[in-house]
């Protein structure tokens, strides 16, 4: 399964619209800078059925270096973006993850485990 990148969100718009690339990349980066600059400002980005965008601070905390457990390293508190998925999101994964399930499931002829 590939990545979806930006470069395929381009072309594939700019073919289902009949757009030039150049126009469709401007419109997606755009939109990318304004999503960025509303979170960086500590906005709320909500996109319906997609998903909700926010920032959370999150509290400092000791870490510890696995290469010398002995000493401690203080984690200073930040802001994170979390993200939280929409409905026909969350729908459409559910679906992905029962397909994935069903397709790694062992082929024994029936539903019924092997009597051991």
């Amino acid at each position: 399964m590939a990545n979806l990148t930006k470069r395929d969100l381009v072309v594939r718009i700019s073919n289902e619209m009949g757009m030039v690339q150049q126009d469709v990349l401007n419109i997606v980066q755009k939109t990318l800078d304004y999503l960025t600059e509303s979170l960086a400002m500590g906005k709320t980005v909500e996109l319906r059925n997609f998903g909700v965008f926010e920032i959370k601070l999150r509290e400092a905390r000791v870490g510890r270096n696995p290469n010398r457990p002995e000493s401690d390293v203080p984690i200073p508190p930040r802001a994170v973006v979390k993200f939280k998925a929409g409905k026909e999101m969350k729908a459409k994964v559910a679906a992905l993850s029962a397909k994935m399930l069903a397709d790694t499931k062992p082929a024994t002829g029936s539903d019924n485990p092997p009597a051991v």
